[in-house]
C-alpha cells in the first residue's frame, strides 16, 4: 500500500513531493497528540450493522420563528425519528452563495442563520455525523478567490487558468454550460475553470498548497464531529490538458493520500465517494478495499428501481444486483434512491437503453418534474438527472391512486433490503411532492426536491394520522425498526438476488443467526411465486406463518425469515 510521501511524490514529483510530505506529516503527528481519542480502530463489521441507516438533510430543512434550525432539526429528530437512524448526514451548513450550500464560502464557519458549532456538536450526541467535503470547487464570494481576482499569495496558484492553446475537447461535462468562466482580475479578464457552475469555481490541485489546505481542513471536520467524510464530486478533482479530467489517477491519488491521512490519525472515521457515473466507475473508488473509500454511493440502484415500478418488472433490476459485490469487509455500498441532487441516469447506462432512459425522462416530465442534460462528446445532450422528488417519479401527482403509497413504500423495501448501509433523503421520509413553488422561485430545477418546512405546519400534518407524510413516516419508522432486530441484513451478510418472477424483486440475505427472504412486488396486480426451499417462513413485518408457494399482493413487502424473529 503506498505511503503518504509515496503518493505525494506521484502527484507533485520528488522535490515538491517530499516537501508536502513534511507539512503533512508534521500537522498529522500535531493532530494525534491533540485528538488521542480518535486512535481507536474499529473492526470493520462493526463500523456498521443492521441498526444503522443514514438520514440526509438540511441544516435548515425546519424552521421555526425565534429559533436556530439546526436546534429545529434537533427538536424534529428527537420527536419523529428517534433511534429509527443511527446516523445524520447534514448536508453542507457552511455560509454559501448558491446550489443551497454547495457553492461554499467559507469551509470552517457555521451559517449563522443555521446557528453555530455547539448546535452541531448537540446533534452529535445523538448521530453519529456526515459532513461534506465540497472539495472541487469554492464559491467566487469567497475570501480565496476575492483574494486571486486581486492577485495576492499564496492565492494566486489557488485556481486553474488554462492557457490559450489548451486542449480541453475531451472534457467530460456534468453540466450544457460553458467549462471556463470570464472574471475580472487585477490583470485583467482571465478565464477560470468552472466545472459546474459560474459561482463554482474549481480549485488548483496541481498546486500542493492547496491540497495541503484541504486535507488540513477535513482534519477540522473530524475535529469538530465529521465520523463519515463525504467527497463531493470528486471524480472531477484533478485537471490534466488533453484529457476528460474525470477518474484520473491523480483524483484516485488524493482519495487514497485522504484514506491514509485518516487512517494514521482517526481510523474510525470513513470516506464515501460522491460519483454519478456509470457503475463500474462509480465501484472504482472502493480500490483494493484498503486504500480507497469505505463507503461508495450506490448510483445505479434508483434508476434501475424506478423503472421496475415504472415498468412493473424487476428482470433489469435483478440481473444488475446480482453482479453487486465489494472488495471486502472494510467496505459497503452507500444504497439511497433519493437526494438532495436528482435521480442521475448515466448509472443506469448499459443497464437501460437509450429509449429506456428516455422513457424515464418523459415520465419525470409528465409527473411535473424537469430533466437535466449532458453533453457527449459529439456535442449532443443527453439526460443527466431526473429533477423531480422520489414520490413523484413513481407516482403521477394528475392522478392519485390507492396503490401509490405502497409503490413507493415498496421501493424503499427494495433499498432497505439490499447489502449494504441505506441512506434516506428527508423528502423519502416524509413522501414529499414536487414543491413547483421553490422551482419558480428559485428558477432551478433541483429547487423541486429541495423544499424547506415551517415546523408548525409540519407538526399539524404529522399530528393527522390520514395525512400522507403522517402515514409514510410511521410506516418507515416500522420497516426501520424490523429491519435493526434481523441480523440477516448486516452490511456484510450473504446476500443472493433471485428471479423468481418477473414482477418481484427477490434477495436471500444470510447471517449465521437467520436466513431472510426479502420479496417486494413492483407490480400492479397480484404476484404467485414459489420459494426454492419447502418450509414454513415466518414474516416479521406481518408476524405470519407462510408456505413456500407466495401470493404477494401488489406492491407487498414480505421478509421473510427462517426462524421467528418477533418484530
Amino acid at each position: 500500500m503506498p505511503t503518504i510521501p509515496d503518493l505525494l511524490r506521484f502527484l507533485y514529483g520528488p522535490r515538491q513531493g517530499d516537501e508536502a510530505a513534511r507539512h503533512l506529516l508534521a500537522r498529522l503527528a500535531a493532530f494525534r497528540r491533540e485528538h488521542p481519542d480518535l486512535q481507536q480502530t474499529p473492526l470493520p463489521m462493526t463500523r456498521f450493522t443492521e441498526g444503522d441507516a443514514v438520514l440526509i438533510t438540511y441544516g435548515d430543512q425546519f424552521r421555526q420563528p425565534g429559533e436556530p434550525p439546526l436546534q429545529t432539526l434537533h427538536r424534529f429528530l428527537h420527536s419523529h425519528v428517534g433511534e429509527a437512524v443511527s446516523t445524520l448526514h447534514l448536508l453542507p451548513f457552511f455560509p454559501y452563495s448558491s446550489d443551497d450550500g454547495f457553492s461554499i464560502i467559507d469551509y470552517r464557519r457555521v451559517d449563522p442563520g443555521l446557528g453555530d458549532w455547539n448546535d452541531v456538536r448537540r446533534l452529535e450526541a445523538d448521530y453519529r455525523l456526515m459532513f461534506d467535503a465540497v472539495i472541487n470547487h469554492i464559491s467566487r464570494e469567497s475570501a480565496w478567490f476575492q483574494a486571486f481576482l486581486r492577485d495576492e499569495a499564496p492565492y494566486t496558484d489557488y485556481f486553474i487558468v488554462p492557457p490559450p492553446d489548451a486542449d480541453l475537447s475531451q472534457v467530460v461535462r456534468p453540466r450544457p454550460w460553458p467549462l471556463l468562466t470570464a472574471v475580472k482580475t487585477a490583470h485583467g479578464i482571465r478565464r477560470v475553470w468552472t466545472t459546474f457552475s459560474a459561482d463554482q469555481v474549481d480549485l488548483n490541485y496541481a498546486n500542493p498548497t492547496v491540497l495541503l489546505e484541504i486535507a488540513d481542513l477535513l482534519l477540522f471536520y473530524v475535529a469538530h464531529g465529521a465520523r463519515i467524510v463525504r467527497l463531493d464530486a470528486i471524480a472531477y478533482l484533478w485537471k490534466e490538458d488533453g484529457t476528460p479530467c474525470i477518474h484520473l489517477p491523480q483524483t484516485h491519488a488524493v482519495v487514497k493520500l485522504f484514506r491514509a491521512m485518516l487512517d494514521e490519525v482517526a481510523p474510525g472515521v470513513l470516506l464515501i465517494t460522491e460519483t454519478n457515473v456509470p457503475h463500474a466507475e462509480n465501484i472504482a473508488y472502493f480500490g483494493d478495499g484498503q486504500d480507497e473509500a469505505q463507503l461508495v454511493y450506490n448510483f445505479t440502484l434508483p434508476p434501475l428501481t424506478l423503472h421496475a415500478l415504472q415498468t412493473g418488472s424487476a428482470e433489469r433490476l435483478t440481473a444488475w444486483a446480482r453482479t453487486l459485490s465489494t472488495p471486502g469487509k472494510a467496505t459497503a455500498f452507500f444504497n439511497f434512491l433519493a437526494s438532495h441532487d436528482g435521480i442521475g441516469v448515466r448509472p443506469a447506462e448499459g443497464w437501460l437503453s437509450h429509449a429506456e432512459i428516455r422513457t424515464l425522462a418523459e415520465t419525470t416530465l409528465s409527473h411535473g418534474g424537469q430533466v437535466s442534460t449532458y453533453t457527449r462528446p459529439d456535442g449532443s445532450q443527453a439526460p443527466y438527472e431526473l429533477n423531480i422528488t422520489w414520490y413523484d417519479a413513481l407516482n403521477d401527482p394528475a392522478h392519485p391512486s390507492p396503490l401509490d403509497i405502497p409503490r413507493f413504500l415498496a421501493s424503499q423495501a427494495i433499498m432497505l433490503s439490499l447489502a449494504g448501509v441505506p441512506g434516506i433523503y428527508i423528502h423519502s421520509l416524509l413522501g414529499s411532492s414536487n414543491c413547483q413553488t421553490c422551482y419558480r422561485q428559485k428558477g432551478q430545477p433541483r429547487a423541486l426536491n429541495r423544499e424547506k418546512f415551517a415546523y408548525p405546519d409540519l407538526q399539524a400534518r404529522l399530528s393527522a394520522p390520514d395525512n400522507r407524510a403522517a402515514r409514510i413516516l410511521s410506516t418507515y419508522r416500522r420497516l426501520l425498526a424490523v429491519r435493526r432486530r434481523q441480523p440477516a441484513f448486516h452490511p456484510h451478510a450473504a446476500q443472493e438476488v433471485l428471479a423468481l418472477h418477473p414482477g418481484v424483486f427477490a434477495v436471500r440475505r444470510k447471517a449465521a443467526a437467520q436466513v431472510l427472504w426479502a420479496l417486494i412486488s413492483v407490480q400492479a396486480v397480484p404476484a404467485h411465486l414459489t420459494l426454492p426451499q419447502s418450509g414454513s417462513y415466518h414474516d416479521v413485518l406481518s408476524g405470519e406463518t407462510l408456505g413456500a408457494d407466495i401470493t404477494l399482493q401488489p406492491y407487498q413487502v414480505r421478509w421473510l425469515s427462517q426462524r421467528p424473529f418477533h418484530a
